[in-house]
């Protein structure tokens, strides 16, 4: 991770508590989505530079190799292919992954609620990748899945914020990058009745599954959760 990296997240926090510390009608969640939004800001700038360097032709060996690092360890996409590209090959490969929407999302610690989280997946194009998954995607008929996802430490985001433009300012069209396969089966009820519903890929799971996903943890004030009537009695909600 680079100096101006970090130095550009210091300020960010630096501002952001400052502002929220001398302003009433700042409040947690507000900060929280102004982090968020210098985190993706930060990846974002360094993936255009690297994208408008591969565009140029005019780069070196190592240059590669330092955009590869970019991809794997910020942006956690790997393929254990790439050492076995040539130069030509991977540049290719790097101009399709980084040319892609971007989100950063804020997830809280797993305090038992219902739903999903945070996981690494496999692809189907051989990369392993951040995704969101949902109890219904994973097979709990499978001890290990399941022992892994109970275990999981943190849950689905309760902030995401959205980078929909490339390099060049066009927009992505979002469609092309939506898993079609990660559609499933959950369970509902109607008038006392259970039901079986094939859903079509959830918003923040196979809809966004091609883009370019990173994880912050942020605190646990920012989630307040409704998933039944009861939720509506909370301190949070009064």
């Amino acid at each position: 991770m680079s100096y101006d990296f970090l130095l550009t997240i210091a300020i960010i926090m630096l501002f952001t508590k400052v502002f929220g510390l001398t302003s009433e009608r700042v409040h947690m969640p507000q900060v929280v989505g102004a982090l968020i939004a210098g985190v993706l800001v930060a990846l974002q700038q360094r993936a255009f530079a690297y994208l408008q360097l591969l565009d140029s032709g005019k780069y070196t060996h190592e240059q590669i190799l330092e955009v590869l690092q970019f991809l794997q360890k910020q942006l956690y996409c790997k393929n254990p292919e790439t050492k076995n590209l040539e130069d030509a090959e991977l540049v290719i490969y790097l101009k399709e992954k980084l040319n892609r929407p971007m989100r950063v999302c804020g997830m809280v610690k797993n305090v038992g609620e219902p739903g999903g989280g945070p996981f690494l997946a496999y692809n189907s194009d051989g990369t392993i990748s951040l995704q969101i998954l949902e109890s219904s995607q994973i097979d709990m008929d499978d001890p290990e899945k399941k022992e892994m996802f109970e275990k999981g430490t943190h849950f689905n985001p309760v902030d995401l914020v959205c980078a929909v433009r490339d390099y060049k300012g066009h927009k992505f069209n979002l469609v092309k990058y939506v898993d079609k396969a990660t559609g499933f089966i959950s369970y509902k009820s109607k008038n006392g009745k259970d039901l079986k519903a094939l859903e079509l890929p959830g918003l923040w799971n196979g809809a966004m599954s091609d883009w370019n996903t990173v994880f912050v943890e942020v605190p646990l004030t920012t989630f307040n959760p409704v998933k039944t009537v009861n939720d509506l009695l909370r301190e949070q909600h009064q």
